[in-house]
């Protein structure tokens, strides 16, 4: 299994911008052959950076590695008819547009198991469309505001702010990797395949509400919502004599051995202070005093002697620092390729170490289309019927590096 756990499993991605194709490419890195679906315009989000050539920069040369790309206009007849021939041979079909879209263009769940009843079928999108939210349509910012996240940074700083990265949309991602997964694996026992439906909305209350929920879980409540550790301005990495560091001692022990380092002993004696949960209860008073402490010293003394005493502990990187980490560069995490058409670019590395299947870059990022052609002989069709379609616009190749076109205004994603 040196070609990665899920070799021999075939994903149609109908997934654009970052959720969807985030799950594929760990789908994709696990082994699995995923053919990404696009428009005849091309996934919005090839054209958010630049790039060496359209369609083609950074984030869309990581984000699509290990996938074959292929066009189809799903709204030309034969496109909605290549996709579902594509469908037969399939194990999984996965989407993150309203099922609602799903179901105008005839490719509903029905449609799907009616030419394949194995296959799993796995929507990801803002809300169960069961609920009165089941129509909206969702992005990351709006579900960060919708599932408490930007009000929690509002309790902290006086206004709701977003997480300065795309946390729904990569959390609701990594859902969508162990749904359908699972579904696999029933379908391994039982020969069954399934619908799958994983809305961001409910993804992320329950990913936020797990810490947060505290003893309100009970009824009548106990307690407010809201894991006060957290809530706290005085959580934060701390200034140092020379920068900044993180420093998070968590056990009795950790305190005590903080405390005795900074010459303040008798603070581990502190009935505020002697166990977790007063710890807790006074959180805001002892990260406060932290902060203090961790000007007294440099980072480099305070990572020495964290280290030491087996205190957690950090320095703050900014995100241009983790090409030169030396515990990155230790374990290979980054590294470089030659794209063939790209050029040589920097690989985001895998996270997971598997034994026996290892992740491995196996393709390159495809141009819009670059599979096309290879991917629909592979499904059954004709030069001919190939050549009306390329004739038509139902599908597309630039697989030859043929620049690719704007798209038409109002027309930036399939």
């Amino acid at each position: 299994m040196k070609t990665g756990a899920l070799h021999g499993i075939r994903i149609l991605d109908l997934s654009t911008v970052l959720m969807g194709p985030y799950a594929t490419q760990i789908l994709a890195d696990m082994g699995a052959d995923v053919i990404k679906i696009e428009g005849p315009a091309g996934d919005s989000s090839r054209y958010i950076t630049d790039g060496r050539s359209r369609g083609m920069g950074g984030s869309t040369l990581n984000l699509h590695r290990n996938k074959r790309g292929l066009v189809l206009d799903l709204k030309h007849p034969d496109g909605k008819a290549a996709l579902l021939r594509l469908a037969e041979g399939a194990d999984v079909l996965f989407y993150n547009i309203r099922p609602q879209a799903m179901a105008r263009l005839g490719l509903d769940y029905a449609a799907l198991r009616a030419v394949n009843p194995r296959i799993v079928y796995c929507g990801a999108y803002g809300y169960r469309r069961d609920g009165p939210y089941g129509h909206k349509g969702a992005y990351d910012d709006l579900i960060q505001g919708a599932s408490g996240i930007a009000a929690l940074n509002g309790r902290l700083y006086g206004e709701p702010a977003y997480v300065p990265t795309v946390l729904c949309d990569k959390v609701a991602g990594l859902t969508a990797v162990y749904a359908i997964t699972a579904a696999l694996l029933h379908r391994e026992r039982t020969g069954e395949g399934q619908e799958i439906e994983v809305p961001m909305f409910e993804t992320l209350v329950s990913f936020t509400m797990l810490e947060h929920i505290r003893d309100h879980a009970f009824e009548p409540p106990l307690s407010p919502v809201g894991y006060a550790r957290l809530l706290t301005r005085n959580r934060r990495p701390y200034r140092t004599q020379d920068g900044y560091a993180c420093i998070l001692p968590y056990t009795d022990r950790n305190w005590r051995d903080l405390f005795a380092y900074v010459g303040r002993p008798e603070l581990a004696q502190d009935e505020r202070y002697v166990s977790i949960r007063a710890r807790t209860q006074h959180i805001d008073a002892l990260y406060t005093q932290l902060a203090e402490f961790a000007a007294t010293r440099t980072t480099a003394e305070w990572m020495a002697f964290c280290d030491r005493v087996s205190i957690p502990a950090a320095p703050v990187n900014d995100l241009a620092d983790m090409w030169e980490d030396p515990h990155l560069r230790a374990t290979g995490f980054f590294s470089t390729a030659e794209h063939p058409t790209e050029g040589k670019y920097k690989v985001i590395g895998f996270p997971v170490n598997f034994s026996a299947s290892p992740m491995t870059l196996r393709r390159h990022a495809p141009r819009l289309g670059g599979n096309s052609i290879e991917v629909l002989r592979e499904a059954g069709f004709s030069e001919a019927h190939i050549q009306r379609m390329l004739q038509q616009g139902a599908t597309v190749d630039h697989s030859d590096g043929s620049p690719i076109a704007p798209p038409a205004a109002g027309d930036e994603s399939p």
